[in-house]
Formats: structure tokens, C-alpha cells, sequence
């Protein structure tokens, strides 16, 4: 190991040792936790609360008076550790299978449905500010579709109510008043525990509540306003981890971030990260790219997370298999603050599917055109009687020819996770999947004279390969192992460590590159790579940070600090030939032939990179949030060629140094509308020299960016609205007195606005919208002719999409629905003088489904007019988007 890798290592494991030892210690010091005071807890930091805080419980209470009149509530665990402990029966964890809403004439009822006499269910209340909360520590929700049930608005006088799971054997109950704390009694019923609730007045004084009767007696029919569900699991999540570390509610994030959860995904039954986000405004990632390098904001980014942590090579290699995803989250702009280097344009965080705490088992199976197979199992539960281990098990496998000649791909992956955990302070989760991703054929398009633009000999097949059959097979493996541990260290401070291992490898027998169509029209030349044993890739990355709240006086801190190291490495052997042209109308298949030899080198690059962050999300008042953040990187690169046929041995190293700043600023003038601004900084660091044999500053971007976000609905339907600049500096260009050698004179000025909406309209009838405008414009370039003012390439000026679904709720047909979705790709120039563009576009997608109970079938329809459109290109050729596909799923869950 290099004396510089040591040093970052060595400061690394000083800063993990130290956060290590504050995990064991369990308890801050009197002194600093004395001044700590407890703010309002996310629902992620509630999950490992202390054992003593949940387990040992007051003498059940049947009837709960006015807050006001209780005199002695416990306000620490001391006491509580010292109340009759739960009954043996008692301490069985119920399960809670539904919650439902039901209007009276004080207010409403909240009741949760057991499958047991509802008096196991023993409650401890608190107050917090206007919100009753009520642990039940001996029970564990579990909803059909998620951990969270969360209604805004259910009756006058109250703001919201909360149903979630904290830890693995405890629910809490939030429920929120306008003016003050609502009043609450309890019932038993056949159903389940029904809560009744009574708001606040318009004066801060709390009715005594009234003998109110359970919901099924003679004089009281209950009328169900809410059926079971939680918001999170539909087209609306109200929360991300991308933009914070930390689970944020998306309205106090000062940046857009777009969620496409796991619903939207399985309507349209998207394969690929580029086929999920062209419903957030992304393009890229198409039929067939040859890497996840996807375009936002006028410009690409290959800043790819899986559950926080960075697999760096990510865009240079084939597309991501999407089966373990649960969710894709987008942070639009830089992140460098929390994640060190990256592209200026955003940030992708995968979110895997975890362990589940009941047993669930699924299976699927689709069939299509093209000879389109696919089958997919789920497998989820507990491993121990205790509930404390749980596993998650899940595989895919898919099949298909495709609409082009001689090409069909297999797709295969399978992923474990197992979760322990240790106490009800730490939590301990194993991750591991391996993925295969291999195809016929390396598809480069088909000639531009012929498709794109007027050949005088007719017009080119979309189907036409002009490759070589049977000689261009490629396969991409990847490998990934790691880990995730989590401690609470009380109910405001926790610690988190993660650690991940990814190995991928590539390989192909040869690759044929189209180079030129020569005047006849007809000939096209071509040149051969080959990569003899494969190209290598290695990512390790280790991050640890801890997250708080406190207060200073009455401003609340939310908080994350942390520091980050990663290693990557990649290297692989490539040679270029000459090859022999072909037809592109009359093509002759079969040349094995390889020409003159072109080029041939054993190269590859090393990276180290040490970084440093933190994160504060002040709540100046409650309407009011600022956010202040930055993060210190130390980045070490080394390109180097092990040999060179036509040059000599060769090693190229770098270091640089970079501060990525973010400031943002939440106003909330009521609380479902939000106002924002923020200000941040992105780097790349730059293995490029001057014909000085100087090193390259880091390739630098800014961001600023405002908007508005806002729950319509009662908090069911999200829009936000953003207007942006961004400015990338330093990029390098050719030295035009050295064509060998760069000078960092390089700079894109881009200027857009964006639009998304998403959730449900109606019960039923679910939305997921957006609109993107950018102008990316080259300000700065040194090459001849000079392309300043030109536009970048590939970067559509404007593009849209509407994807929209209707599902009966109710009655006979309960469960039939469908979908429909258009989405708009601009024209986009292909050359860097803009002299060249491929056409606009707009693709019709729909879907047909029927769900009940545990059974579902899906028909998807791709293209369904059959629009012949591009979806990329360059100036010697294009690649076309997929014709009218149909593909037919049909589900169980056991």
C-alpha cells in the first residue's frame, strides 16, 4: 500500500475507531446529555429506540382523560423502569392488521384491527407540543402495503394522524391538533382498539370528553372514511434519505428530489434505472445504451448510490438491473457536500428492498413479443421465534430476442439481505447480490443516410445490424457484499457504518465500430476492439456518520456528520484492428478476418478519495428551516499503462484538494407550502496535465437554484416547481499549440426550470408528472472551429412526461384498472458545431391490470402506436427506440 493510500487510511481509521467507541459507550455524559433536549424524532431515527423506554409499561389504561387533568405522567425511563412490568400474556407482540377511520359527531375514530382481544393492547401516552402520542409496546403494525399509516386532515381541528412502527415490537400513535392537544378515549370493540378522538376548540381549552360508545353499538353506525393504506407505498412518498442522509421530509429539503417508488416501477414494469426515470425528466439509459450514463439538467451524471454508497463506475459499464430496488430516489444538482465527488447534474440513490418483519412470499411470471420470458420470486420473513433476525431473498431472470436483427440479451440477478437485531439499540443488516447481464450483439445503430436523413438507394430497416452475428457476444457480471450497522446511543443520537464491496467484470469477444459511409452510399467501414481477459473493475467504500438533534435555546438541530473512504480501481487490455466494411443494404454476414493491428494497451486507474462532511438542518422557528453543510475531500489518482505496443510504459498521478459547500433556506408560510432556495458546489477531480506537466484544478460546479413545493390534497398530491443555474468551470480542452496536451480553459453555463407532480387525485387515480427545461451553453472552449454559444449534445431543450392510473376501490369490479402515460423527448443535437439533431418524439405507453387478494395480472403496452423514433446518435450513426411491445405478467403473493 503507497505511503499517500496509508496516510487516508490510517486518518480514516482514527475517525471510525472514535465513533466506534462512542457506540459501546451507550450513554452520552450527564453533562452534555443534560442539555440536550428531545425534538420532534423522524420516523427512521424512531426505530431503535431504547428497550427502556418501550417495554416496561404502566398498569393498562381503558379510558383516558383530558391531558390536562393527568397528574403525574413518567417524563423519563428511570421511572418507567421502575412500573409494573407487562404480564407474560400481555407481552406477546399483537399484530395490528388494518387501520381505519370512522366520523362521529365529537370528531373521529381511529381503530386498530387486531385479530385478538383488543385489552392485550396496553398503551403508554405523552404529550408533544399539540400531539397526543401513545406507544403500544407490545404490538407491531402490519399493513399489506407498508410499516406507516399517515392521514392529513380526517376532521376538523386536526392536523394529522400517525400510525407507524418505531421498533419491532412497538407502534406509536401520533395525533395532532390545530390549536392544542386533542382529547382521547379508548374503546374496545370486535374490530380492534378504537381510539376515539376529540379536537381542540378554537380557544386552546380541551373539551372533557363525552361516554362515547363503541362504533358497532345500536345508535351508532360507523361510516369508513379511509381504507387501509400508507401514502409511502403509492405514487406520493413524503420522505428521502438522498438529500440528507437521514429520513427527511421532502418539503424541509431546500433541492428537488424526485421519487419513483416502487408502485410506479411494477405498473409499467420498468427493467432499467433510464426506463423508471424518464418519469422524473431523465433521459438516457435506452434500449440499447451501454451504460446507466443518464442526462439531467443539460448534462450527464453517472453518480449512482445503492442504499448511500457510491459504486464509481457505475457509467462505464452495462445497465444496472433494477429486480432488488424497492425505490429510486433523485437529488437534482450537485451533492458533493455528502458524497464527494460527482457530476454537477445529480445524484441517483437505489433504495434496496429490506428484510420484512412477517412472512411474504411472491412470484411472477411474463411473457411478450420478441420471445420476451421473465419470472421473478420475493421470499421475506422472520428466522427466529423472536422476531430479532429477518431475511429478505429475492431473483430474477429475463429473456428476450429484441426488435433487432441477431440481438437478444439475458438478464439474471438474485440478492439476500439479513437483518439482526442485537437489543432494541443496534441493528446489524448483510446485503449481497450478484447480477449478469449478457447480449448477442454490441448494437451501434444503423447509418444516419438511410434513416435520419435522405439516401438516394431507400430507407434502412429499423432492424438492420450492421455488427457481425455470433461474434460479438458480451457479458457484464457485478458483484456486490456489504454491510449496514446501527445503534442509538438514546432517543436523539445514533451512529451509522456501512461498508460495500463491488466487483465487476467485462468481457467481449470483439466489438465493431462504425467509422464512416462512404460516398457510394452504401459501403460502410468499420474498425474491431477486442478486450482479451475482460476489463476489471473494484469499488470499496467505507462511510460512517453519526446523526443528532438537539436545541440551542428554542432552535432545533438537526444534524449529520461523518467521513467517507473509497478505493476503486479498474484495469483491462484493449486491442484495435482494422476491419472489413460491409453493405449497409445488402450486408454480408460472417468476416472473421481481423485487420491491421491499430492499437494495443494494458491500462487502468486507481483512485483514493478521503472525505469529510457535515450537515446541520436548523428549524429557526417552525415554519422556518436553514441548512448549512460542507464536506473536505482528499483525492488521489493514478492512470497508468502496463505496456503499449505502439508507445512506452506510462504512469500519470494526481492529487487535489476540494471544499463543496451547500447553503439552503426553507420558508413555509403554511405548513403544505414551502419556499426554497439553495446554493452548492460540485468537484471532479482531473487526472489531465499541461504541456507544463501541470496538474488540472478539479472540474468545478455551482448551482442555484429556487422553488416552491406543495401537498395538495390533504397532503395526497405533491408539486414542485424549480429554476436553476448552472455553471461548470475548468473543464478541459485541447491545447491547440499541443494537440497532446489539455488547458483547463473549458466552461457550461446552463439555465433551466422544472415541474413535477405525483400522488393520487382521487381514491384510485394516481398521477406521476414532470416538465424539464434546460439550455445547456458552451461559454468557454479553446478547439477549432470554436463551438461557444453551441448547445451541448444529446441534451433535449425540452421534455415531458404524464403517466396516470386508475384502479376501482370498491364493488364488484374492485381491483380492475389501468394506465396510460406519454412521454416527450425534444430534438437533440448530435454534434458539437449543432449542425445535426435527431427529431422530437412523444411515446404512448399504457397497462391494463386486475388485482385482488393475492393474485394480480398486468398487460403492458410499450409504443402502443408504433412510433418509429430515435433515441440517440452521433454523426455517422443512429439508434432507434423499440417498436410496439406487448408483455403479459400475472402475479401471487403466498
Amino acid at each position: 500500500m503507497k505511503p499517500q493510500r496509508l496516510n487516508y487510511f490510517f486518518r480514516y481509521i482514527v475517525l471510525l475507531i472514535t465513533s466506534v467507541m462512542g457506540m459501546f459507550i451507550g450513554k452520552l455524559p450527564p453533562a452534555i446529555a443534560g442539555s440536550i433536549r428531545t425534538a420532534e424524532i423522524s420516523d427512521y431515527q424512531q426505530q431503535l429506540l431504547p428497550q427502556e423506554t418501550i417495554t416496561n409499561s404502566v398498569v393498562p389504561i381503558r379510558k383516558i382523560r383530558s391531558f390536562k387533568q393527568i397528574e403525574h405522567l413518567f417524563t423519563d425511563a428511570q421511572k418507567l423502569v421502575q412500573s409494573s412490568p407487562i404480564p407474560s400474556e400481555q407481552a406477546q407482540v399483537i399484530p395490528v392488521t388494518a387501520v381505519k377511520f370512522n366520523s362521529t359527531s365529537k370528531g373521529l375514530e381511529v381503530i386498530l384491527q387486531t385479530d385478538v382481544n383488543s385489552q392485550r393492547l396496553q398503551l403508554t401516552p405523552k404529550t408533544e407540543g399539540n400531539s397526543y402520542v401513545a406507544d403500544i409496546p407490545n404490538a407491531q403494525l402490519r399493513l399489506t402495503s407498508g410499516n406507516t399509516f399517515r392521514q392529513s386532515k380526517p376532521a376538523p381541528g386536526i392536523t394529522e394522524v400517525i400510525v407507524t412502527n418505531i421498533n419491532v415490537n412497538t407502534i406509536r400513535v401520533t395525533v395532532t391538533g390545530e390549536v392544542g392537544v386533542p382529547a382521547v378515549e379508548l374503546f374496545d370493540s370486535p374490530e380492534g382498539l378504537v381510539i376515539g378522538v376529540t379536537s381542540t376548540t378554537s380557544t386552546a381549552q380541551q373539551p372533557i370528553p363525552s361516554q362515547q360508545k363503541p362504533p358497532n353499538s345500536e345508535n351508532q353506525a360507523p361510516i369508513e372514511l379511509e381504507v387501509i393504506g400508507s401514502p409511502d407505498t403509492g405514487y406520493n412518498p413524503t420522505d428521502a434519505n438522498v438529500g440528507t442522509r437521514t429520513n427527511a421530509p421532502l418539503r424541509d429539503i431546500p433541492q428537488t428530489i424526485n421519487v419513483v417508488p416502487q408502485q410506479v416501477i411494477k405498473d409499467q414494469r420498468a427493467l432499467t434505472i433510464g426506463e423508471a426515470l424518464r418519469n422524473a425528466g431523465v433521459v438516457g439509459g435506452g434500449t440499447f445504451a451501454q451504460s446507466d450514463r443518464l442526462i439531467l439538467r443539460g448534462s450527464g451524471t453517472t453518480n449512482i448510490l445503492t442504499d448511500g454508497l457510491r459504486n464509481y463506475f457505475a457509467g462505464a459499464r452495462d445497465l444496472t438491473s433494477i429486480g432488488n430496488v424497492e425505490r429510486i430516489e433523485v437529488l437534482r444538482g450537485p451533492a458533493s457536500v455528502l458524497y464527494g465527488q460527482g457530476d454537477l447534474s445529480g445524484t441517483i440513490n437505489l433504495v434496496t428492498k429490506q428484510p420484512l418483519i412477517d412472512p411474504f412470499y411472491a412470484a411472477s411470471f411474463s411473457v411478450g413479443n420478441y420471445d420476451t420470458y421473465q419470472g421473478t420470486l420475493d421470499l421475506s420473513g422472520p428466522l427466529t421465534t423472536d422476531k430479532s433476525v429477518l431475511y429478505r431473498l429475492n431473483g430474477s431472470y429475463l429473456s428476450s430476442n429484441g426488435f433487432v436483427d441477431f440481438y437478444s440479451q439475458q438478464r439474471s440477478q438474485i440478492a439476500g439481505a439479513l437483518a439482526w437485531n442485537i437489543g432494541t439499540n443496534t441493528k446489524l443488516t448483510f446485503y449481497t447480490s450478484y447480477a449478469d447481464f449478457s447480449r448477442s450483439a454490441y448494437y451501434q445503430g444503423i447509418a444516419t443516410k438511410g434513416t435520419l436523413f435522405f439516401n438516394p438507394l431507400g430507407k434502412l430497416p429499423r432492424t438492420r445490424f450492421l455488427g457481425e452475428p455470433d461474434k460479438e457476444n458480451q457479458d457484464t457480471s457485478d458483484t456486490r457484499l456489504s454491510y449496514r450497522l446501527e445503534h442509538r446511543f438514546n432517543d436523539n443520537w445514533s451512529l451509522q457504518n456501512a461498508f460495500q464491496a463491488i466487483f465487476t467484470k467485462y468481457s467481449n469477444d470483439l466489438k465493431t465500430r462504425p467509422i464512416e459511409l462512404l460516398p457510394d452510399n452504401r459501403t460502410l467501414r468499420r474498425d474491431v476492439f477486442t478486450n482479451p481477459g475482460g476489463v476489471n473493475y473494484y469499488v470499496y467504500d467505507l462511510d460512517t456518520h453519526v446523526a443528532g438533534r438537539f436545541k440551542t435555546g428554542n432552535i432545533e438541530h438537526q444534524v449529520v456528520f461523518g467521513t467517507e473512504y473509497a478505493w476503486n480501481q479498474f484495469y483491462g487490455v484493449q486491442n484495435r484492428y482494422d476491419f472489413a466494411s460491409i453493405d449497409i443494404f445488402n450486408p454480408v454476414y460472417g468476416n472473421t478476418t481481423l485487420g491491421k493491428l491499430l492499437s494495443s494497451n494494458g491500462s487502468g486507474t486507481k483512485v483514493d478519495n478521503l472525505g469529510v462532511y457535515a450537515q446541520d438542518l436548523i428549524a429557526l422557528s417552525e415554519n422556518l428551516k436553514l441548512v448549512l453543510g460542507g464536506r473536505y475531500d482528499w483525492s488521489s489518482q493514478t492512470s497508468y499503462t502496463v505496456f503499449d505496443l505502439f508507445g512506452s510504459p506510462s504512469s500519470n498521478s494526481s492529487a487535489s484538494e476540494a471544499f463543496s459547500p451547500h447553503l439552503g433556506i426553507v420558508y413555509q408560510p403554511i405548513k403544505p407550502l414551502s419556499l426554497y432556495a439553495s446554493y452548492s458546489r460540485s468537484f471532479i477531480p482531473q487526472t489531465s496535465r499541461t504541456a507544463n506537466n501541470e496538474l488540472f484544478k478539479p472540474d468545478r460546479g455551482t448551482q442555484y437554484e429556487v422553488g416552491v413545493k406543495a401537498d395538495l390534497l390533504g397532503d395526497k398530491l405533491s408539486a414542485n416547481l424549480a429554476l436553476f443555474q448552472l455553471t461548470e468551470s475548468n473543464v478541459p480542452t485541447v491545447d491547440l499549440n499541443n494537440p497532446d496536451y489539455y488547458i483547463p480553459v473549458g466552461e457550461v453555463n446552463t439555465q433551466g426550470v422544472e415541474l413535477f407532480v405525483t400522488g393520487e387525485i382521487l381514491p384510485g387515480w394516481n398521477v406521476i408528472g414532470s416538465y424539464a427545461y434546460a439550455d445547456p451553453r458552451i461559454t468557454k472552449n479553446n478547439s477549432t472551429p470554436s463551438p461557444v454559444g453551441k448547445a451541448q449534445t444529446e441534451v433535449p431543450l425540452n421534455q415531458a412526461s404524464l403517466w396516470t392510473t386508475y384502479t376501482i376501490p370498491q364493488g364488484n369490479l374492485q381491483g380492475l384498472g389501468g394506465g396510460i402515460g406519454v412521454f416527450y423527448v425534444g430534438d437533440r443535437f448530435i454534434d458539437t458545431l449543432n449542425t445535426l439533431k435527431v427529431p422530437s418524439y412523444v411515446r404512448t405507453d399504457a397497462a391494463l391490470f386486475y388485482r385482488h387478494s393475492k393474485f394480480d395480472a398486468t398487460l403492458n403496452f410499450e409504443n402502443l402506436f408504433d412510433l418509429a423514433y430515435f433515441e440517440s446518435g452521433n454523426n455517422t450513426s443512429v439508434t432507434y427506440g423499440s417498436p410496439f411491445t406487448v408483455t403479459l405478467t400475472l402475479g401471487w403473493k403466498f
